[in-house]
């Protein structure tokens, strides 16, 4: 009845509880040791952002109408839009500078190349604007530290190709979780087990010699990678219940809150290496202030969620985080108040080993990306380049020590040496 289970939670899109096996160690048991990170988790604003109305605030040549250029505040090396009195719920962009401006790395004048959606998307997301075939950051990290654990990428939208290199696994509601870390049991209700614990030890013991077995002797790569999933189910299965401890009892209203909960319960449970959080709507074409003004303040209410409950379970130390969307807004507004897609935005970073208090990069006052010389980490108008995600992403390969693993030169990037990001993490 496990194996059941864990199908229909594939099918249906609840998360799978199978890692992905490569061929060549389809033989090799998976293992029952919790990952002690670090944790890699991508918060994206999907939709489009308006860094103006956040961390690249202008106030010039009617780029914003909420606030003025004398109004724009600062905290260390970072400027950011006035919207304590603007935002509509959610977390003001004071309280989140004054909270965790010391932590957070900023880069100013990202460019995206494009200003559509899809590509936009999947090239923030994996660092290749011309493949369909590229693993995600996330996708990727997970698969080269911790492909045997059973959830080991988590995303709840967005772009999230896998690279065909691990699971992907989708959890969207804290009862689902439930269900799934405890497949044992009868819709997950811990006192209404299938069999008791004598006879899982018992079933356990029974797969494990019968893989034993079966390893000593040569079979068709198919039979044996089946046979490996099999074995897997029962072990992750067993992994997963780690999990339960660390569900809250009640859940979270909010729709980034609730995506948080089941990232940081896998998290701590030692069965999932990243996951990619989102929220929608950014795309502001109409009423962009308003739309902005109650979007921004959701967004980073959830990662101030998120970083706090990590805090909590005391695995804060251990969070490399990603802010991110797939385009910005444009410098002028339409015929409807709002604003269109722009093709130059901003990325946030905060983590271990990543110098906080820091921002890098540029927009000019009509919100163009400035040059920067990717080895002084300086502006540069004369010789600089223009720093686009395969850059970033090649420096996250770096910082994640993944850049030289198999999987990761499997999908190169192509940027030049010269290009490459010199101590960018600080």
């Amino acid at each position: 009845m496990r194996r059941d289970f864990l199908k229909l939670c594939g099918f249906a899109g609840l998360g799978f509880a199978v890692p992905f096996v490569h061929p060549k160690t389809a033989s090799a048991a998976p293992k029952d040791e919790p990952y002690a990170g670090p944790y890699y988790v991508v918060f994206n604003a999907s939709g489009g952002w308006d860094t103006t109305y956040l961390m690249d605030p202008k106030g010039v040549n009617e780029i914003n109408r909420l606030y003025k250029e004398g109004d724009i505040l600062t905290k260390g090396a970072h400027k950011y839009a006035p919207t304590a009195k603007t935002a509509k719920g959610g977390m003001s962009n004071e309280d989140f500078y004054a909270k965790y401006g010391s932590e957070l790395f900023a880069f100013n004048g990202l460019d995206y190349s494009v200003n559509n959606h899809s590509p936009g998307a999947r090239y923030m997301a994996t660092g290749k604007l011309d493949s369909l075939a590229y693993p995600t950051f996330a996708a990727l990290v997970a698969a080269c530290r911790g492909p045997d654990c059973p959830l080991a990428f988590l995303t709840f939208g967005n772009y999230s190709n896998t690279g065909n290199l691990v699971a992907m696994s989708r959890v969207p509601y804290l009862p689902s979780l439930q269900k799934i870390a405890n497949a044992d049991a009868v819709e997950g209700n811990l006192r209404a087990p299938y069999h008791d614990p004598f006879a899982l030890d018992r079933i356990e013991q029974a797969l494990k010699e019968s893989q034993d077995a079966r390893n000593r002797t040569p079979r068709l790569p198919r039979e044996e990678r089946g046979e490996s999933m099999l074995y897997a189910a029962q072990v992750n299965s067993k992994a997963l219940a780690r999990v339960t401890q660390y569900i809250p009892k009640s859940v979270p209203k909010e729709r980034m809150a609730q995506q948080a909960e089941i990232a940081l319960a896998s998290f701590k449970a030692g069965v999932c290496v990243s996951a990619n959080l989102t929220i929608g709507q950014f795309d502001s074409h109409a009423n962009n202030d308003a739309d902005q003004m109650k979007l921004i303040p959701e967004f980073l209410a959830g990662i101030d969620y998120f970083l706090r409950r990590a805090e909590e379970l005391k695995i804060r130390e251990q969070l490399v985080v990603v802010v991110q969307s797939e385009m910005g807004r444009t410098p002028m507004y339409n015929s409807g108040n709002g604003k269109d897609h722009w093709s130059i935005g901003s990325i946030l970073f905060l983590g271990p080993k990543i110098r906080g208090n820091r921002v890098l990069g540029a927009t000019d006052d009509k919100q163009f990306a400035v040059p920067f010389d990717p080895k002084s980490l300086a502006l540069d108008k004369d010789k600089g380049i223009r720093v686009r995600p395969e850059h970033v992403h090649e420096a996250l390969r770096e910082y994640a020590g993944i850049a030289e693993h198999a999987m990761a030169k499997k999908f190169p990037l192509g940027v030049a040496e010269k290009e490459r990001l010199t101590n960018f993490w600080g």
